[in-house]
């Protein structure tokens, strides 16, 4: 896996990968001149994406009927440099006709086994407070 920035002006970097996808950074002094995600908002979400992928395959794979799913995170961080995340707060909205046990076993899997982000997060000393809830979607008939 390989990935590269390049500066583009001010604080702002155009990332890419293998894939060839590219994402703008930016660390500009407010949010109203900034053009992209700071670097720690992005791995915050990159971190949502990754568990979100994992809870849907699982969830799935249980043959459970996911028609939704919002991952909300909050970060509290250091107060000194390098401002390091000490505590995530992590909200699972899903929506369909799905167990309650189904969705904390996959939230559980991906925390514990599948999610490498959270995974190297909480192995840093991050320390995740979870919850999760279902909004019933009746199941649509064909």
């Amino acid at each position: 896996m390989g990935a590269k920035v390049e500066w583009v002006g001010n604080y702002t970097f155009l990332v890419s990968g293998d894939s060839r996808h590219y994402t703008i950074l930016d660390h500009a002094d407010s949010v109203e001149s900034q053009k992209g995600s700071s670097p720690t908002e992005l791995l915050l979400g990159a971190m949502c994406g990754c568990s979100a992928m994992d809870v849907v395959s699982i969830l799935k794979k249980k043959r459970e009927n996911v028609v939704g799913l919002e991952v909300r995170a909050d970060a509290k961080r250091a107060p000194e440099f390098p401002k390091v995340f000490t505590e995530v707060t992590m909200e699972y909205i899903v929506q369909g006709d799905v167990r309650k046990k189904s969705l904390d076993s996959a939230i559980s899997l991906s925390h514990k086994k599948y999610c490498h982000i959270s995974i190297m997060l909480e192995r840093s000393g991050v320390k995740f407070t979870i919850s999760s809830k279902i909004i019933k979607v009746p199941s649509s008939t064909s």
